[in-house]
């Protein structure tokens, strides 16, 4: 283990506290080892590190909020969703904390392998369902009674719903989910081993004047290819890279407002110094170039099309016939 080097302060104060009699020698050796000492827990490994399960909050924070607008405008009532919390745990104990007769949904996330489960209070599915056939909201468990209409309703709302998660994971993978399977008793449901790590987010959810729980769990696996993605790094190097792009198009544009001078050359030709030195009003030049030769038009000093020489509007103008070959690297 590595040495924890002290800063002069804390020695200075602890230095002090031993002088004064605050702190003895013992007392300070005592709490040294308590703080070398961590519980770990061998059956419970932590498989995704903390910024990991921030980028997940983050990511489940955004996809409450779509959720709430989406139960919102379909319940036609008050329905607030947000992140109670995030943890990882074995798959065996997400089982056996969840209700033994309750609301599950499997979904599939193509591309990533393995499927997720999405388990929901019944008394919130049942006031949402209460809301869709016409009624207040009212919650009334009957879970092991459902029928095949309230089974069928209860999925199409959830499959529908729950499609949200495209746009939700959309800054970090695109993803397709698919309803795979409704179940109502968890015993039935072995998505992992019972050892695998999976990452339980629990929701907060109002519906009118009934609340309960929405748990999205995780399983490793699932998460496996794109942990680098759920790093802080990763987040941080997105932001880069859309900043490079603003800047980029940004530049483009101003270059696009910039002026440049763009001259039609009727010809050209060279003389001695001693004839350029001697010419004079009246004197004529012998450009090589016939009446109906097409011209070269500069734009910035650089050979860029040929032209034809005319007239628009009572003025000289020239109108462009081709571009030279090797013009467009220069734009």
């Amino acid at each position: 283990m590595a040495n924890e080097i002290l800063s002069q302060s804390e020695i200075d104060a602890l230095l002090s506290a031993i002088n004064t009699g605050e702190m003895s020698a013992d007392d300070f050796k005592k709490e040294e080892e308590e703080r070398k000492v961590k519980v770990y827990d061998f059956k419970r490994a932590l498989r995704f590190s903390k910024d990991q399960i921030r980028s997940l909050t983050r990511i489940h924070e955004n996809f409450a909020r779509i959720l709430t607008t989406y139960f919102s405008a379909q319940l036609r009532t008050y329905v607030h969703i947000n992140v109670a919390s995030a943890d990882q745990i074995p798959y065996e104990e997400f089982i056996r904390s969840v209700p033994k007769m309750t609301i599950l949904n499997v979904y599939e996330l193509p591309p990533l392998d393995g499927r997720i489960l999405i388990e929901i209070n019944p008394n919130i599915a049942y006031s949402m369902m209460d809301r869709v056939m016409g009624g207040k909201g009212v919650s009334i468990n009957k879970v092991e009674n459902l029928t095949e209409i309230e089974t069928s309703i209860m999925s199409q709302l959830f499959e529908k719903a729950f499609e949200s998660l495209r746009e939700a994971w959309s800054t970090v993978v695109d993803v397709e989910p698919v309803f795979d399977e409704f179940e109502v008793n968890p015993q039935f449901l072995q998505m992992v081993s019972p050892n695998e790590t999976v990452v339980v987010i629990s929701l907060n959810t109002t519906i009118a004047e009934t609340s309960g729980m929405i748990n999205i769990c995780i399983p490793h696996v699932v998460l496996e290819p794109i942990l680098p993605k759920l790093s802080g790094s990763y987040w941080m190097e997105s932001k880069r890279k859309e900043s490079s792009s603003t800047e980029v198009t940004q530049l483009r544009e101003g270059i696009k407002k910039a002026k440049v001078p763009v001259v039609a050359q009727l010809g050209k030709t060279e003389v001695t110094i001693e004839d350029f030195l001697s010419m004079g009003v009246g004197d004529v030049l012998d450009l090589g170039t016939g009446i109906g030769d097409p011209l070269t038009v500069c734009v910035g000093n650089v050979p860029k099309f040929i032209a034809q020489p005319g007239r628009s509007k009572k003025k000289l103008a020239v109108q462009i016939l081709e571009t030279l070959k090797g013009g467009d690297g220069d734009e």
